[in-house]
């Protein structure tokens, strides 16, 4: 399997509302994450959250997907382009 470095970068807009549902996702990939930040912004309810991964394409990808179909939560993701 090719394995690829990604870092995911992912903004919720109503942290109250997503992010239980969003960590939820985060934790059934926990084999593939390997560092991850999060950064309240109260003042603008909203928290950034950034996700490094190593994984395939399809994982990378699968998992990327599901964050980005929850309510309130926008996803772009960097790919490595070696293997």
């Amino acid at each position: 399997m090719d394995e690829r470095v990604a870092v995911i970068g992912a903004i919720l807009e109503d942290p109250t509302r997503c992010q239980s549902q969003f960590n939820k996702i985060v934790a059934e990939y926990h084999d593939l994450v390997r560092g991850r930040m999060g950064l309240p912004l109260k003042d603008k309810c909203m928290s950034v959250i950034s996700i490094t991964v190593v994984g395939s394409m399809d994982q990378i990808n699968t998992m990327t997907g599901r964050l980005g179909s929850l309510y309130g939560v926008t996803v772009k993701t960097a790919i490595s382009k070696q293997t």
